[in-house]
């Protein structure tokens, strides 16, 4: 399995966290994967990357999406297949977040430049929390960092998480792989058939972090205790350290809420409760996006039936019970649970789903497919609550 290399220089100055150092602690605090023979694991990669490849032919048939730019997805892969490790997805989602932190970055070069402790504190920040992740993904696809070697992103099937929870719930490998790979591939062809999805989601996330950053938003000081905290009723505090000198936001709030906001986490305490209405609105309208694109593939991987994956409801049904049985854990996996977000990143699936069952039965495939066309089109918060005012203001 190969591990995703962040190609970020250490020594910038103003980069707001020591983005190698991140990684480095991200692949230390990986918890090791299932044990298995070489057979098992060389099987197990080949198994992935052949699932990936057949799976986009699927997707796109079921989905009704073509590529933007008429290329057939069946000849042309609609992303760059990298079957990982646990190091390895941490490492590539270090990549990831430094890729969306370049407005913090021109933010924070304006001003006095970071402390080496302080882009240690946001290293270890960003680090740890996907560190923790790293044994929760089966998959992800990436469009925030395509480039030469990936022109249309990279889809990342994470081998030991899929390997162990394949195990756990007994089902049959090759259907396993498939199905998760469905869901990675139609996250593909959604980018794919909205090219300017991936620039608008990287625009709102990146301004919001160095919105965040311009306020002085920041763990300690004014920004943290009192009336000087920021509250979503609108208060707003002067946002100074001392008289006349603004405060500088603390570098590892600033990590985290990258990282909540590409996990989906909302758990009501922490760096969202310091957001102002305003940010807290783009956060909410970037959620409102990532529900349509998780419950969008969360429904159409089943959608493909039992002539492709012949135990689909198997899986599906064992995979629901699974989410519910982790969902309602106590004691420290709660804890940690609730530190991670996976329960707001659960509900992010399930409310994106019951989003797009109910329009496509409104409207069907292609009525559902308006969505892709245009900014304007997504589905607010408000709408991924009430699918029928989005099919009113969308098709009258």
């Amino acid at each position: 399995m190969e591990s995703t290399t962040v190609r970020v220089p250490s020594t910038k100055p103003t980069a707001p966290v020591d983005w190698p150092v991140a990684a480095r602690v991200a692949g230390r605090l990986s918890p090791p994967g299932p044990a298995a023979s070489r057979a098992d694991l060389v099987d197990l990669v080949a198994g992935l990357r052949a699932a990936a490849g057949a799976a986009t032919a699927h997707a796109a048939r079921i989905t009704g999406l073509t590529p933007a730019d008429g290329t057939d997805p069946q000849v042309e892969p609609v992303s760059k297949v990298q079957v990982v490790d646990r190091a390895g997805w941490a490492a590539a989602n270090v990549r990831l977040i430094e890729s969306l932190s370049g407005p913090l970055v021109r933010e924070l070069a304006d001003g006095k430049s970071p402390s080496r402790p302080a882009r240690l504190a946001g290293a270890v920040e960003v680090g740890g929390v996907l560190g923790l992740l790293s044994g929760k993904v089966l998959g992800q696809f990436d469009p925030f960092t395509a480039d030469a070697t990936a022109p249309r992103g990279r889809l990342l099937l994470v081998a030991p998480n899929v390997l162990q929870v394949e195990r756990a719930m007994g089902v049959v490998p090759e259907d396993f792989r498939l199905w998760v790979a469905l869901h990675e591939q139609t996250h593909a062809l959604q980018f794919a058939a909205a090219p300017w999805l991936a620039g608008h989601l990287r625009e709102r996330a990146s301004e919001l972090l160095a919105d965040v950053g311009r306020s002085g938003m920041g763990r300690s000081g004014a920004g943290r205790s009192g009336t000087g905290r920021r509250q979503r009723a609108g208060q707003q505090d002067s946002g100074r350290a001392d008289a006349g000198h603004p405060a500088r936001p603390v570098l590892g709030d600033l990590a985290q809420l990258a990282v909540e906001i590409l996990s989906g986490r909302d758990n009501g305490n922490g760096v969202l409760d310091l957001l102002t209405p305003e940010q807290q609105s783009v956060l909410d309208e970037v959620g409102a996006v990532m529900s349509l694109l998780e419950g969008h593939a969360d429904v159409f991987m089943d959608a493909v039936g039992r002539s492709v994956v012949p135990s689909v409801r198997q899986i599906r049904s064992r995979f629901e019970a699974r989410r519910d049985a982790a969902a309602n854990v106590v004691g420290p996996q709660r804890v940690l649970r609730r530190l991670l977000g996976l329960d707001a990143k659960l509900a992010q699936y399930r409310d994106g789903a019951a989003f797009v069952r109910e329009v496509r039965r409104s409207v069907g495939v292609d009525g559902l497919n308006l969505v892709w066309t245009s900014p304007d089109r997504l589905p607010t918060s408000r709408e991924i609550a009430d699918p029928r005012a989005w099919v009113r203001r969308v098709h009258g």
